[in-house]
Order: structure tokens, then C-alpha cells, then sequence
């Protein structure tokens, strides 16, 4: 069964199906939400929502940044979790920190961040000793590690409370706690899955060892701390009355966090500001808006802002530790024999 499923996607790919299907999806996605947001808006002030911007107190913003800096401090575990997980024990957490980090803060921007996240890794392992194929496999088991997370995360939630997904689906509380149980029971069996023996991915060299049953699980924990912290950001900014609950906020903000990945589009921009209004539509528009802008301003703008400062800092420290290097070159060349220069160490060009 494995390998007609195997065929049948080889044979898609030939033919760009899937691509052209994803675009189609992505196309469709984003035409919905705008023509949603010009419905939800169009009665909204902007000078109302910049007043509700204004009222918020300053003690939520900071409350939501300290969630938004330990959502981004779990992210970093991602990378040191692919890196290892690939055999890779040299590389220290900090380095595996600030790939995690830049990369995710760009990707989360930019958009396409399986390209643009990616070529920010490269940039940083490959000053390591990664070539290519080591990053492409710790792209994709970090991205396990978030659709995992996502995946344990979304059907918990909904199994605990289907009504909250009912708003983002329109599907009856029955049908979403169904759908969730399937998403437990498909979390259960993978972990079951790759704990009988090792299961790989992939072919020759692009092969990748996927984690066994209790590494899984570490997987699966660090998306569930990530994601709840993102989404405790985002509870401490809307508004409290109605008072929702945090885990009906948790799956609408989860959701419409997929949507958004799923459309491309940069930060989700427009998609996940859709689906969040459309979530809670029993809150204010215009301090759910506000709430929305700030997150955006604390887990989109700062890190991104901060994430240009640091790559570039790294680039110019490297520049200089080139030109040092080529400088020293001819001094190095009348050593004695045996002398080795350690100018272009590895532990010298990282970050």
C-alpha cells in the first residue's frame, strides 16, 4: 500500500499536480479572506481601532511580549533537536539558536519560509560544515517538530471544546470532535509507528532517519510549549469580555496561524487577521484589531527587526575575520613545517 501511495505521488509530481493544487489552494485562501476582511471592515474606523491600540494597557503588551520572547526561546529547540537528530553533536545551542531564531523571524515575514528560512540556515550551518542536504534534513525535521506540535495541539483543543473550531469550519461540534479524535488517533499510531524500528524518508543521500517513539514525543512537547505560548500572547491581547476561554482562543489562533502559513502570504497577512475575526466574532471588532496589531507588532516586527540587525552583524564580523585570515596568509605561508594556522577553524566562523 505504502508503495502504490509512493507511485501515485511520483507520478503527481511529474506532472506539477501538486504544485500547481498548492497554488490553486493558496490563490483560493487568500481571495476568501480578503473578500471576508472587506465585509468585517468596511463599518470600522481605523482612528477607533488606533484609540483602542492606545488604551491598552501596558502591562498586557509587556505580559505578551515576556510569552512572545519564550515562544521564540522554544523555537530555538527545533533546530537543536533536527541538528542532533541528524548526528550532528559539534554544533553548540547557540549557533542552533540563532539559525532558529533568523530564520523563522524572516520565513515568518518574508513568506515561503520553506525557501527563505531555509536559505537563511544555510547561510548559518553552512559556516559549520552542513552542505545542503544536512540543512534540507534539518528544515524538514523541524518542520515535523511544528506540524506535530500543531497536529497534538489542535486536536486536544477541539477534542476538549469541538465547539470552538465550529466558527473557523462551520462544521457541527459532533463532526470537529470526530475529526479530532482521528488527529489523536493518527498522532498515536505515528508514535507507535516509528517506535518499532527506525523508519526512514527520502532516498540515497536525502534520506533522513526519522526520530524513534520517545524522541517523538519530545517533538511533539516542544511544538504543544511553543504553540502555547504564542497563543497565551495573543489571549492576553483580546479583549476579555466575552470571556471565550483560553483554549477555544488557543484553536481559533492555531487555525487560523495554519491558514495563514498555508496561503504563503507574508506573516499570514490578511489570512490569519480573516480567520481570527471570523473565530471570535462575539468580541469587539475594533479591540480585536487592536489586540491583533499588537501581536503583529510583538511577534512579527520586533523579532524580524532584530533578526536583520543580528544577520548583518554576523556578516560583517565574518567579512573581517576573512580579510584577517587573508591578510595572515602570506605570514603563514614561511611557517615552519608542521605549523598549522587556526585562523579558519570552524568554531571561528559561526555566529
Amino acid at each position: 500500500m505504502l508503495g502504490s501511495i509512493r507511485r501515485a505521488i511520483s507520478v503527481l509530481r511529474q506532472k506539477q499536480v501538486l504544485h500547481k493544487l498548492g497554488v490553486a489552494i493558496s490563490v483560493t485562501i487568500i481571495a476568501v479572506a480578503f473578500y471576508v476582511l472587506f465585509h468585517i471592515l468596511r463599518d470600522i474606523d481605523v482612528d477607533d481601532v488606533l484609540e483602542a491600540v492606545r488604551q491598552t494597557e501596558p502591562r498586557l503588551i509587556a505580559l505578551s511580549g515576556l510569552f512572545v520572547a519564550a515562544g521564540y526561546f522554544t523555537l530555538t529547540f527545533y533546530d537543536l533537536f533536527a541538528v542532533r537528530a541528524i548526528g550532528v553533536t559539534y554544533i553548540p545551542y547557540r549557533i542552533a539558536a540563532f539559525a532558529a531564531f533568523t530564520s523563522y523571524s524572516v520565513g515568518h515575514n518574508v513568506g515561503a519560509s520553506v525557501f527563505t528560512g531555509g536559505a537563511v540556515r544555510y547561510r548559518v550551518y553552512s559556516a559549520w560544515g552542513l552542505n545542503a542536504i544536512d540543512v534540507a534534513k534539518v528544515c524538514f525535521l523541524a518542520g515535523l517538530t511544528f506540524w506535530l506540535g500543531n497536529a497534538a495541539v489542535l486536536g486536544l483543543g477541539i477534542a476538549y471544546h469541538p465547539g470552538a473550531a465550529t466558527s473557523i469550519d462551520q462544521l457541527p461540534a459532533w463532526c470537529n470532535r470526530l475529526i479530532a479524535t482521528a488527529i489523536i488517533a493518527g498522532l498515536i499510531g505515528y508514535v507507535i509507528w516509528v517506535g518499532i524500528r527506525p523508519r526512514r524518508v527520502g532516498s540515497g543521500s536525502w534520506t533522513v532517519v526519522l526520530p524513534d517513539g520517545p524522541m517523538t514525543l519530545l517533538q511533539i512537547l516542544i511544538g504543544i510549549v511553543d504553540l502555547g505560548f504564542c497563543a497565551l500572547a495573543m489571549y492576553v491581547l483580546v479583549p476579555d469580555q466575552p470571556n471565550v476561554g483560553f483554549v477555544v482562543v488557543a484553536v481559533i489562533f492555531v487555525s487560523a496561524t495554519l491558514l495563514g502559513f498555508a496561503s504563503h502570504s507574508p506573516g499570514g497577512l490578511g489570512v490569519f487577521d480573516a480567520a481570527m475575526l471570523v473565530g471570535l466574532w462575539q468580541m469587539d471588532k475594533k479591540d480585536l484589531l487592536a489586540g491583533m496589531l499588537l501581536f503583529r507588532l510583538l511577534y512579527y516586527v520586533v523579532p524580524f527587526v532584530i533578526s536583520i540587525i543580528l544577520l548583518t552583524f554576523r556578516e560583517v564580523v565574518m567579512s573581517k575575520r576573512m580579510k584577517r585570515a587573508h591578510d595572515a596568509r602570506p605570514a603563514a605561508s614561511v611557517e615552519p613545517a608542521g605549523k598549522v594556522s587556526c585562523v579558519g577553524e570552524q568554531g571561528d566562523s559561526g555566529a
